[in-house]
């Protein structure tokens, strides 16, 4: 016999949603580039690499050679390990010494944040994150509901590793710590040779986990980048990088470096999630790999990349008033603006997009609840032309002068 159905009101009843996700927001910042990036606007606001500078004539002849010769590129398959056999290289360029049994694949640098996170916190555990921080990793831990331990930053050195000690003698307990230890996104600073070792450390000698974010390592404008925490301590850090940066976004194609046994664990929370990246896209990276392009590549991103960074300082120079400071990347995409006290950047962007058609992100779209930054504001300089930046500073800089003298 058929069991009736409870009867139903007129309106059907609203599904019930996991708890957490009552508090779910979407990224402000995510939330603003949809703003800021209406036609018309000349826009700083994105973290985006530039677009004529993607290696697209040699990625489309490697991409072609795939799909003619090789039958397992559109199949199900195991992680490519001539492309891991590649990372291993990569790595050792970074300074870090590494095996393939070590590389983990994953569907870009988010993903990796996202499965390393699944392995390391549990519902209502701790973590130290910087006060000012990429929002990418907030969005990672958010289901998790985590106590978040917020560390200071030094905008000439990165973060306040004695802050982080000081958590860890009064009892903190973080299941990691997050960093990036290179053109920090959105502070543009690069951590100090010794806070590196200082790091390397103190995660082992308080058993902290680290998870080192490195995506701009392999753009670097003053000189080679430092080798990262990883090249100081191969227990307890792990570290991810990403094609997007490097290569192309619309890739999806990342790595992280583990401890061996650990990837197991790891391969069966990806699986949870996409079962596999894309085997196309690992065979056609290797071999563009293998055709020995990335060299050049990054020679030329790094020189156009210095180019647009130099241009756009020297036009903060010329056109932003007295009592605006700012830092200067060694490298990365992004560069920090410190205005007035009394300026709210996010007032001034409103001003800024009507009044000049030009746009940033306000830095308060990266603070943790309690941090004031309401008078600073990310700059990315990658993704424009030099004409660009330069029309787009000094109308910038008008707006920026009007507010602040109005204080």
């Amino acid at each position: 016999m058929v069991s009736p159905l409870p009867a139903l009101n007129v309106a059907a009843p609203a599904i019930e949603l996991a708890d957490w996700t009552h508090t779910m927001q979407r990224s402000v910042l995510r939330q603003m580039l949809a703003v800021v990036s209406r036609p018309g606007i000349l826009s700083f606001a994105g973290g985006l690499p530039a677009p004529d500078l993607f290696p697209t004539a040699d990625y489309s002849r490697a991409l072609a050679q795939v799909l003619a010769t090789d039958r397992g590129a559109l199949q199900y398959g195991p992680p490519f390990a001539p492309l891991k056999a590649h990372i291993v290289r990569l790595m050792a360029e970074r300074g870090v010494d590494c095996a393939p049994e070590q590389v983990f694949l994953t569907t870009g640098a988010q993903q990796a944040l996202d499965v390393l996170t699944r392995l390391l916190l549990d519902d209502g555990g701790q973590v130290l994150l910087e006060e000012i921080v990429y929002t990418g990793i907030r969005q990672v831990v958010a289901p998790y509901r985590p106590r978040v331990l917020p560390v200071s930053t030094d905008l000439a050195t990165g973060i306040e590793v004695e802050d982080v000690i000081d958590y860890l003698d009064g009892g903190a307990r973080p299941a990691f710590l997050y960093i990036i230890p290179d053109a920090h996104n959105p502070l543009g600073v690069s951590l100090s040779q010794a806070k590196r070792r200082r790091l390397a450390d103190v995660a082992v000698a308080y058993n902290l986990p680290i998870l080192e974010d490195d995506p701009y390592g392999f753009l670097s404008y003053d000189g080679q980048c430092l080798p990262p925490v990883r090249a100081h301590n191969d227990s307890h850090v792990f570290y991810v990088g990403s094609f997007s940066k490097i290569m192309a976004p619309a890739l999806r194609l990342g790595w992280l470096i583990a401890p061996e046994a650990l990837l197991p664990k790891l391969t069966v929370i990806k699986e949870a999630g996409d079962l596999e990246s894309s085997a196309l896209t690992q065979r056609a990276v290797a071999a563009y790999l293998d055709g020995g392009h990335l060299p050049a590549h990054l020679a030329r991103l790094n020189e156009e990349y210095r180019c647009r960074r130099d241009t756009m300082l020297a036009a903060m120079t010329r056109h932003f008033p007295e009592g605006v400071f700012w830092t200067t990347p060694r490298a990365g995409m992004f560069i920090w603006v410190t205005l007035p006290e009394h300026v709210d950047a996010g007032a001034l962007l409103e001003t800024a997009i009507e009044r000049e058609r030009v746009a940033f992100i306000p830095g308060q779209a990266f603070a943790q609840p309690g941090t004031a930054a309401a008078n600073t504001m990310r700059l990315n300089f990658s993704n424009c032309c030099l004409a660009d930046i330069e029309a787009g500073i000094e109308r910038l800089g008008r707006v920026i002068g009007e507010v602040a003298g109005g204080g």
